[in-house]
């Protein structure tokens, strides 16, 4: 089931997913959350720290877990998702990062970093929220179009649009990386709650895709139907179809 909110502006958005994620861990300090990156959710977690640093909200007792990781890429190398988290959440607020998971994609053996953060979910509590983008090819995670969709934690050959998509944020489009450890849709559609966030108009067909589209591995988003919970978010560009 699909509950909807279009806003105007970026402020609003931003706004909106903070209040509703803060909303969450004011109810439930000790929640679980399931968090994503890529430059979507920046300006929401923009809003957590700030509401966090205010003293409004406390990430103390809370516990997350990140949807993927790239392969090959250093921890501190400066498009890892690790790298990402600690820059735009982990070091601004007052979270333990004994409670921050995140795939291992350094590790040499990435089935074996797969099996090890597959094994962390299983023993973890359901997660209160999910936290999702939609790649311009109906990605969640970084679970990619195909012909079937696996449902726990692997590694993953990235499309070339995923690729190329990502290549803005690397020094040349060669550099970024072929493989990914991505959380299965299993483990996304156990969340208690998602929030899937969109913007711009560039995503309006595939998220029309997602909600109003078959039920295909060719869309990944589209499983999101079988959820029971599912709140999106989206400006009123990606929300045209809506």
């Amino acid at each position: 089931m699909f509950n909807i909110i279009k806003v105007n502006h970026e402020e609003e958005f931003n706004e909106t997913g903070a209040a509703i994620i803060a909303g969450l861990l004011q109810a439930n300090p000790k929640a679980v959350l399931g968090l994503a990156t890529g430059s979507t959710p920046i300006g929401v977690y923009k809003k957590l720290i700030e509401r966090c640093q205010k003293g409004l909200l406390s990430f103390r007792q809370v516990t997350t877990y990140n949807l993927d990781e790239y392969v090959g890429l250093p921890k501190d190398h400066e498009q890892s998702y690790h790298r990402f988290m600690d820059e735009h959440l982990f070091r601004h607020v007052d979270i333990n990062p004994l409670n921050t998971f995140i795939p291992d994609g350094n590790s040499g053996d990435p089935d074996q970093s797969a099996a090890y953060y597959n094994t962390l979910l299983e023993k973890s509590p359901f997660f209160d929220l999910q936290l999702l983008g939609i790649g311009h090819n109906g990605h969640i995670g970084f679970n990619e179009p195909g012909n079937e969709l696996i449902g726990n934690t692997h590694v993953v050959t990235l499309h070339e649009s995923t690729r190329a998509a990502n290549a803005r944020f690397f020094a040349s489009s060669e550099d970024v990386p072929t493989h990914a450890i991505t959380m299965g849709i299993g483990a996304i559609l156990h969340a208690k709650q998602i929030l899937l966030l969109v913007k711009g108009k560039e995503k309006s067909e595939v998220l029309r895709r997602a909600i109003y589209g078959p039920i295909t591995p060719q869309c990944p988003a589209s499983f999101l139907q079988v959820h029971p919970r599912v709140l999106i978010l989206t400006d009123v560009e990606a929300g045209a179809f809506l």
